[in-house]
């Protein structure tokens, strides 16, 4: 099976309720959803999982309503309780290895970023299911990454790894097109839709610059 069949995202939305600068977050997925959104992860940090956990049972009902995707950043807890598509996990979270022996992950979507070269060759990466290119280039929304892949980054990883990779990182219309050229599966967004005016007119844009 083609990694295109196990992966048929190409628009990926992040969110957070601070990241869509005091709206709604749940209209703002809505109108992302509605624009061409193919899969959406909720990525709180800063929360207890108390309210993470609320604001993902929202969330879920209107991903579910779409049905696209739900995929937790991070907390085991969340992603099991709502009982999410999958869940995505950093270098300092826990790693895909474990997540895969924790019965409520056996069968879910795994997303692991790669902030170095080194993860490639690692047994993290190879149970993942799609990895998280991360930042292609700097953001601010992300202050704590070590490298920034660039182009060249991509197209080094695109050669080490058939895995779907997902570009994220000061991700916009100006440079996707670019970024899926050098091999990038998908495009995560965060400030692109959840800043945007009007996210749905943003994602259509996003995603018709995908397409082309």
């Amino acid at each position: 099976m083609s990694n295109h069949l196990q992966f048929p995202y190409q628009l990926y939305l992040v969110i957070s309720e601070a990241d869509c600068r005091g709206r709604n977050f749940l209209q703002v997925a809505e109108a992302a959803i509605l624009g061409g959104v193919d899969i959406i992860q909720l990525r709180e940090k800063d929360l207890s999982t108390d309210v993470f956990l609320k604001r993902a049972v929202e969330l879920k009902q209107i991903t579910d309503k779409y049905n696209v995707p739900l995929i937790i950043n991070d907390n085991i807890t969340v992603a099991e309780k709502v009982d999410a598509f999958g869940i995505h996990v950093g270098n300092s979270d826990t790693p895909p290895v474990l997540l895969r022996k924790n019965q409520a992950f056996e069968n879910k979507m795994i997303g692991y970023s790669i902030e170095y070269i080194e993860q490639l060759t690692n047994i993290q990466t190879a149970v993942a299911d799609y990895l998280g290119v991360s930042p292609v280039f700097s953001t601010a929304t992300k202050t704590d990454t070590v490298t920034e892949w660039g182009l060249d980054g991509i197209r080094t990883i695109r050669e080490m790894t058939v895995k779907p990779l997902v570009a994220i990182g000061n991700m916009h219309l100006k440079n996707i097109r670019s970024v899926i050229d050098a091999g990038a599966d998908c495009i995560a967004v965060v400030s692109a839709i959840c800043a945007a005016d009007c996210p749905q007119q943003a994602a259509s844009e996003l995603k018709n610059e995908i397409l082309k």
